[in-house]
């Protein structure tokens, strides 16, 4: 077990493909030598083969370095996070191997400037150093391809210095010059005032320089290969998304790949791609101008689609908003113009669009500004929404916010495939899917080569190999969303007082009203943060005269906060006058749902106690012997070897051994390990020839002894689900608002409308409700729809609720997730949290963990609610073919 690396994974959160790239660098630094290769040639070839050969017995894809230095790739997906999995290489050779001094070679001066963020800035969000605590008071030093020429004076021996290059720079401040006819050396390798030598001369003669090469295939053109090995490194590792040289060749030296086809099998880390075309789609006698506008239009239709679902879900989870962009990839220059033009005109969408279309490309900016106005498209303050572009993207654009992608230029199937859709399938929300699927997909519209597109995507040698493919129906392209906030009956009920406040032409008559409603809202917004004083178990405990008290007190405390309100005194009193009457409204349009965190226990894994089966301990020791040969005559000869006889204690090298397997902890184990090794240690000893050669033969074979002692470890390996935490609970929440979209102007139906087909219930807010806690729902299904007419028409109903995502948090799936049931419904004794499901899902693995994690909140809110004579909660799943307007709550509740 390697402590120092599992505490860095931990630090830095590294997800499981950096992890088990960090385990290969854990590994290969403990048998490599870590040494500068010799400068005599001969010395070098072999020192290099018997590194190569190290590395080849563990990880046989490496076949050569490549370089003039051991150099290791590592071939890793897009968006996966590679500038991680650099900091963690860095942290563990310099906290394990306490190596000091590294280079990092970045493609492109926007990496380059990003680098220079993630490796030097503590305040930076991405600091990739976070959580490493040698590093607070010992804060790497940072030296760049624009300051190097600086540094020397202020070297200290404790510093861990990393130096930072665009290889542009690096190759440029690398080649020599002339001035007045004389040649000169090149900067980089310069005489240095501070240094008394070139900065090249100190990098190259540094005895633990470790370089890092970032989008490692831009360095393989021979002005890049000779420079980085002139540095002389003791270890080179490269990252790359695409592990081939100029010339297209594959690496040689790949000892870790994790693919883009295989994150997308997987389902992690990148936007899920897909293709969309329009339904029915023939060019016909279409011109390629009429098809590209078709093209656009439908990509602007995924595009607000996508918009809209991103605000609701920023909303409904309390993270930050991601404003999406669309990126129209144009044949040339005056091409980009013209689509510019277009776009930004009155013709498209009446003008939607005007300012907040950008054009970039070498006719209106440089290079480097190309990238980096690319890079400021994640901030949530811009207006652009649609960026036209001439070349494909370059690696690197560290980009999260694009999801659609518009291909004018005719491009190769197979190209657009793997190099289009490559740049645009980073996450925007700490690099994971977020289960919704229009946030977790980028589109690529391809009208015109749809078919040719699939089959490259299908080919079994494609980058991608599983992709899905959307046909988008004509009906959904003239359909326009927005996005809608349901708000809980009481705040509606506000809005609309309001609105009838703000038309009331008698001044006195309007202020009057004015404070009764801002005395209405000042007694709801209080009410919440007493439900944790004793005295309070259920609402109806705030009529009590302590509790009145209490919660006037705040509203004053409230009002005198901020801009003060001229009309306060006058607010407070009318607060004591109406505030029964409001807590009996407050009651009456809530549910009372218990506030309770209900979090699962940690994971426990242990080793259950075991008797040793002892059959094959007969390890005997070994002759030690001495063998020499002459260095002129070639004499061989052999002496035995005298030990000491300093061995250890026989039982402590068998658990020390044991303890080198990651799953084996000794301090949960100690038990177990001294049992089996004492086991062990009778056995060899009931067997052994010499007795007092015991210690010995341990000490030759702990190794193999601990590896058959771990093979019946495994067998009694348990892993037990973790139960969950008896919570604190607190009597109610408030009853959180609900977000969506909705179609523009035709999105409401009343709920008992029939629809049809009821595949488009889900596109649909439902209006019309009595007795629930919102005025407006969407449904996922029919099943839903039909369950929302029962519980309004059952008497037995007293109120229902289709809760907010963020509205109870109940966590399942070793707390990764959290669980959201379709229905709360309260009748005169009870109330009831229900799900809805495909019959045919019912039994399957993670309905029925939802369905303990549910039963479980509701014992605990259950034993909450009886020690003040409350409702009792019950958990029930109703199967989809059970569901229909003719039944009744009780009906289902007796099956359930």
């Amino acid at each position: 077990m390697n402590a120092i690396a599992n505490n860095i994974k931990q630090r830095l959160s590294l997800r499981e493909p950096l992890q088990e790239a960090l385990d290969i660098v854990v590994q290969l630094s403990d048998h490599l030598s870590l040494k500068k290769v010799s400068p005599i040639q001969e010395d070098a070839d072999v020192f290099l083969q018997e590194e190569l050969s190290k590395v080849k017995s563990l990880f046989p894809t490496c076949t050569n370095f490549e370089r003039d230095f051991p150099s290791l790739a590592f071939s890793i997906a897009t968006g996966v996070g590679k500038t991680r999995l650099m900091g963690a290489c860095i942290a563990y050779l310099y906290l394990k191997k306490g190596i000091k001094n590294f280079f990092v070679l970045a493609p492109n001066l926007t990496i380059y400037d990003k680098l220079i963020e993630d490796f030097g800035n503590p305040a930076y969000y991405k600091y990739v150093f976070n959580g490493i605590s040698e590093f607070v008071h010992n804060r790497p030093v940072i030296i760049t391809g624009d300051n190097y020429n600086q540094q020397g004076a202020l070297f200290d021996e404790s510093e861990i210095r990393i130096n930072i290059f665009n290889i542009a720079k690096f190759n440029s401040e690398n080649k020599g010059g002339k001035q007045g006819g004389v040649s000169l050396a090149p900067k980089i390798k310069r005489l240095s005032e501070y240094l008394g030598e070139s900065y090249w001369q100190y990098l190259s003669g540094l005895d633990d320089l470790v370089i890092l090469m970032d989008e490692a295939h831009r360095y393989h053109a021979d002005a890049s290969k000779n420079a980085i090995n002139e540095l002389k490194p003791v270890l080179g590792l490269e990252l790359t998304a695409t592990p081939f040289d100029e010339k297209g060749r594959p690496f040689k030296n790949i000892v870790y790949e994790y693919s883009l086809a295989q994150a997308l099998t997987e389902g992690k880390f990148v936007k899920n791609p897909a293709i969309a075309t329009r339904k029915n789609f023939l060019k016909g006698s279409l011109s390629e101008k009429e098809v590209e506008i078709i093209k656009l239009e439908d990509a602007v239709s995924i595009h607000l689609d996508t918009k809209n679902e991103l605000e609701v879900y920023a909303k409904n989870n309390g993270v930050k908003l991601v404003k999406p962009f669309i990126l129209v990839v144009c044949k040339d220059i005056n091409h980009s113009k013209e689509v510019f033009e277009l776009i930004n005109s009155d013709v498209f969408y009446e003008g939607e669009f005007k300012g907040k279309v950008l054009q970039i490309d070498s006719s209106t900016r440089k290079e480097e500004e190309v990238e980096q106005q690319f890079i400021a498209l994640e901030n949530t303050d811009t207006d652009i929404e649609i960026v036209i572009h001439v070349n494909m993207l370059k690696e690197g654009w560290d980009v999260t916010n694009l999801y659609t992608i518009v291909p004018l230029r005719a491009a190769n199937a197979a190209v657009l495939v793997e190099q289009t859709i490559g740049r645009g399938l980073r996450l925007p929300y700490e690099g994971k899917r977020t289960g919704v699927d229009k946030i977790d997909k980028l589109t690529v519209i391809a009208h015109d080569n749809f078919e040719s597109v699939i089959q490259a995507a299908q080919d079994p040698n494609s980058v991608l190999n599983k992709i899905s493919f959307v046909e988008i129906a004509e009906d959904d392209l003239r359909t326009k969303t927005e996005v809608v906030t349901s708000k809980p009956i009481m705040e509606q009920s506000f809005e609309t007082e309001q609105k009838k406040i703000n038309v009331i032409a008698d001044i006195q008559t309007k202020q009057k009203a004015q404070n009764g409603l801002d005395a209405k809202k000042a007694i709801i917004y209080a009410l919440p943060q007493f439900n944790a004083l004793p005295e309070v178990r259920k609402v109806d405990d705030f009529n009590k005269e302590e509790v009145k008290t209490k919660v006037i007190k705040q509203i004053e405390e409230n009002l005198s906060k901020g801009q003060v309100n001229l009309f306060a005194s006058q607010i407070l009193e009318e607060a004591a006058e109406i505030y029964e009457r409001v807590v009996a409204d407050y009651k009456k349009n809530i549910i009372e749902i218990p506030r309770m965190d209900l979090v699962q226990g940690e994971v426990e894994a242990r080793f259950n106690l075991f008797e040793l089966n002892t059959e094959g301990f007969t390890f005997q020791a070994l002759e030690q012997e001495i063998i020499s040969i002459g260095l002129k005559d070639q004499l061989v000869t052999t002496i035995k070897a005298k030990s000491s006889g300093s061995y250890g204690n026989p039982v402590n090298n068998i658990i020390a051994a044991l303890i080198d397997y990651p799953e084996v902890d000794y301090d949960d184990n100690a038990e177990l390990l001294y049992s089996l090794a004492t086991q062990a240690y009778e056995a060899i000893k009931a067997h052994i020839d010499n007795v007092d050669n015991i210690s010995q033969a341990i000490f030759q074979f702990k190794a193999a002894i601990a590896s058959k002692i771990y093979a019946q470890m495994k067998d009694n390996f348990v892993l037990n689900t973790p139960d969950y935490i008896a919570p604190k609970v607190l009597p109610f929440v408030k009853i959180e608002p609900w977000n969506f979209s909705a179609l523009v102007n035709a999105g409401y139906r009343d709920y008992r409308d029939i629809i049809t087909p009821i595949s488009l219930i889900p596109k649909f807010v439902f209006r019309g409700f009595e007795k629930a806690c919102h005025f407006e729902y969407k449904f996922d299904s029919k099943a839903e729809q039909d369950l929302a007419f029962v519980f309004e028409h059952d008497t037995s109903v007293a109120k229902w609720l289709r809760p907010a995502p963020n509205q109870f948090r109940i966590y399942w799936d070793n707390n990764s997730k959290q669980y959201e049931p379709d229905f709360v419904v309260e009748t005169i004794d009870t109330i009831y949290m229900i799900e809805s499901k495909m019959s045919s899902q019912v039994e399957a693995f993670d309905v029925q963990a939802k369905k303990t994690a549910a039963e479980r909140y509701c014992k605990y809110a259950s034993d909450f609610t009886a020690s003040h004579k409350g409702k009792q909660w019950k958990y029930i799943i109703i199967p989809h073919n059970l569901v229909s307007r003719t039944i009744n709550l009780a009906y289902l509740t007796s099956l359930y």
